[in-house]
């Protein structure tokens, strides 16, 4: 039943009935729920495992974007942002709302982003006990017993059992996740991935605060040391963004999104993490590990057979199992996630090609260039199908979260370091010696010495050479790195091989920047590899 305080936050959604509704429940009761709905099972650490079902990752090709007169204009329409008829919207909005009539719902006030001037008030409305758990997770949380009965922002309808009619409702297929600037909502149905949710909001903020609020959004982590330098880190899967954001001597902001303000420096998006727990182990990341405990969810994952103990290396449900918890329980966050403006940014790749240096400084018009490419390598063996190394590009390092153009980012950016004194460092911590399968990868532990020398300002008064291809700064010397691997071409045996595979790869980075060519300014594209050049022997 809806009772006064559930009736004004629900009907303004066109809800105004419902079997039950749940209202801000705390951690324990959505667990307790959780359990007595037969949504999940409790691990031997107290943590909550679910499963999200057929979804085990979001849908790129599902995700819309409503088409009206606010963002015909301005949304960088095409594969990433595919768009939506406001009609069919509002008809699958209302038989979203029918299809709520006879079920248990569970109600957050929630908000997003760390800086109360940027915030975002959130209302979610969720089929899924569960579902509500991972929102009080991930999104920031009102302190005890401040007054949430506020007109939100924005609001998600998130309800998996509902599925679309594709021949009637506009979409692709029985799932959706669509986002409606005007109406200011977010559909998500025919998907248990709760993810949707937290990118869903993602891609609101991606919109608002760069189109709005001239803040730059960004798919990065961040930390700050003890003298108050910020650094911030942006990496595809598999660059290490995560491990090396992750450093006990440095407060964590936040491990995912971010946003810098004009005047008032950096703050976290969240109010959680959600990492990636497959081959998790104590060893290898403490500070993931420890946090999976009571309050937390793990998703699509295995039990060891005959105990409630969590098998990390299982791959039968997806390779994409994660954990989802506060961010007070890992033990160097800061709370409130704000920070001064960056110091140091660190663009994370790793170049199974073996060509780029393991760290290199970029001016502005490199590190837009750099930016917008968002490049890494896929190696052999990661997934079906890649027998050699190949290139991935995604701009801004997170293209399918990008409302508006990639040079609108770009842009953003190259003010910043025009407003600021920061360094922006490319940081190679994929292999050395050769491409994948005649090389070695970088070790982690020269990876953390040039990042920890760059923080201490330690490259601030070395000599660098230039890159003849590429362009980047190379430099001469790092603290606790062998002089000879800094340049990636004096690491081969074979120097003209070298040169031909970094010619090469020059050529993917210009063939793939291609598309956005013709919405670069000249100095975005004076960052550009030299392609026809190839370094002399």
């Amino acid at each position: 039943m809806m009772d006064s305080a559930a009736n004004a936050r629900l009907a303004p959604l066109g809800i105004s009935r419902a079997a039950q509704v749940h209202l801000n429940l705390t951690p324990a009761e959505l667990v307790e729920e959780a359990l007595r709905r037969g949504e999940g099972t409790l691990t031997d650490t107290g943590a909550l495992m679910a499963d999200t079902g057929a979804f085990t990752g979001r849908s790129p090709k599902d995700r819309f974007v409503v088409k009206d007169a606010n963002t015909q204009d301005s949304v960088w329409w095409g594969d990433i942002n595919i768009p939506f008829d406001a009609d069919k919207f509002d008809q699958l909005h209302q038989k979203m709302v029918q299809y709520l009539e006879d079920k248990e719902i569970y109600v957050r006030d929630a908000y997003a982003g760390a800086n109360p001037t940027y915030e975002l008030k959130l209302r979610v409305v969720n089929e899924l006990a569960w579902h509500n758990l991972f929102c009080y997770n991930m999104f920031l949380r009102p302190t005890e017993g401040a007054d949430t009965s506020w007109t939100p922002d924005f609001s998600i309808i998130c309800a998996p059992g509902f599925e679309a009619d594709p021949a009637v409702d506009g979409t692709r297929q029985k799932n959706f996740a669509i986002l409606n600037f005007t109406k200011k909502m977010i559909l998500i149905g025919g998907t248990g991935y709760a993810g949707e949710m937290k990118k869903g909001i993602f891609g609101v903020l991606n919109y608002l605060l760069p189109h709005e609020r001239e803040t730059l959004s960004m798919h990065c982590s961040a930390n700050v040391g003890k003298n108050g330098d910020t650094a911030i880190f942006f990496g595809l899967s598999g660059t290490g963004k995560t491990t090396l954001s992750a450093d006990p001597n440095r407060g964590l902001i936040g491990d995912d999104e971010h946003g810098w303000t004009p005047d008032a420096g950096i703050f976290n998006f969240e109010g959680g993490c959600y990492a990636k727990v497959i081959d998790l182990s104590a060893e290898k990341e403490p500070e993931i590990w420890n946090a999976i405990k009571f309050g937390s969810i793990v998703e699509n994952t295995r039990f060891v057979p005959g105990t409630h103990t969590v098998d990390y290396a299982n791959k039968s449900v997806t390779e994409n199992t994660r954990t989802a918890y506060p961010i007070n329980y890992i033990p160097n966050a800061i709370e409130p996630s704000v920070a001064d403006a960056p110091k140091n940014i660190f663009f994370l790749t790793a170049d199974a090609f073996g060509v780029l240096p393991p760290i290199s400084k970029l001016d502005k018009s490199h590190a837009m260039y750099h930016f917008m490419s968002g490049y890494t390598a896929k190696v052999a063996g990661t997934e079906m199908g890649v027998t050699e190394p190949q290139t991935t590009f995604s701009a801004c390092f997170g293209a399918v979260f990008l409302p508006l153009h990639p040079t609108k980012y770009a842009e953003m950016l190259g003010k910043k370091m025009d407003e600021n004194e920061v360094n922006v460092w490319l940081v190679n911590t994929g292999w050395t010696g050769g491409s994948y399968g005649v090389g070695s990868r970088m070790k982690l532990s020269y990876t953390r010495a040039m990042i920890t020398a760059a923080l201490n300002g330690e490259l601030d008064d070395v000599t660098f050479h230039k890159h003849p291809i590429f362009g980047v700064e190379i430099p001469a010397a790092v603290p606790g790195v062998p002089t000879e691997i800094l340049d990636a071409r004096d690491t081969w045996a074979d120097k003209e091989e070298y040169d031909r595979t970094a010619t090469d790869l020059a050529h993917k980075f210009v063939a793939n920047f291609k598309k956005y060519a013709d919405y670069a300014n000249e100095e975005i594209l004076a960052g550009a590899p030299k392609a026809e050049v190839v370094a002399s022997v």
